[in-house]
């Protein structure tokens, strides 16, 4: 069923159509929400409460945007609560994150293990550093894979704008990056 039909029957009451809806889009909120908090607990728990808000305000959904990009920004100023009140807006700086691992003969496989989540850590870190308008942008277009269009009705700016966030977001993170692409003439693939 589509989701026009499903809202309307949820609207009506119908606990079925809105089951419906959740089990449609909990898989990209859950993913959207972890990629900021970094955390499964904390991002399931904060997903239920998206989808508990989200009902609470179907009634006032008026269909003058699609209902994913309405969860969507939900689901952001939601997430951007919790970060405030939990007050995960602190700078890292390079020297916080340390060095990655190095070369392990006897263990290559968990060698590449360890690098692998080194260089996911380090990069989980450079991006909560940038600013959040920056970070959302970022996280909605490279790790949601979000369309332009889509981002600039959830976070209500032009695309412009968006494209520009997209390409200072970008820059500042390849800025802080650089220190680690390049190490005594080795290269290292991130």
């Amino acid at each position: 069923m589509e989701d026009r039909k499903l809202i309307e029957l949820a609207k009506e009451g119908s606990q079925g159509a809105f089951s419906e809806l959740v089990l449609k889009y909990q898989a990209r909120v859950f993913s959207m929400v972890l990629s900021f908090t970094r955390d499964r607990e904390t991002a399931d728990d904060l997903s239920q409460e998206i989808f508990l808000k989200a009902y609470l305000a179907l009634p006032r959904f008026r269909f003058g945007s699609e209902f994913g990009t309405w969860l969507y920004r939900i689901s952001l100023n939601h997430v951007r609560d919790y970060l405030r009140k939990a007050g995960k807006r602190k700078e890292v700086s390079l020297e916080e994150i340390g060095e990655l691992p190095t070369r392990d003969e006897s263990a290559e496989k968990k060698e590449q293990e360890i690098v692998q989540e080194s260089r996911k850590k380090l990069l989980h870190q450079l991006l909560e550093a940038l600013p959040v308008k920056h970070r959302i942008v970022l996280t909605l277009r490279d790790i949601q894979g979000l369309p332009y269009d889509e981002i600039s009705r959830v976070l209500k700016i032009s695309q412009g704008t968006v494209d520009s966030r997209l390409h200072r977001a970008r820059k500042m993170l390849r800025k802080r990056l650089a220190p680690y692409l390049s190490r005594e003439g080795e290269r290292y693939a991130l």
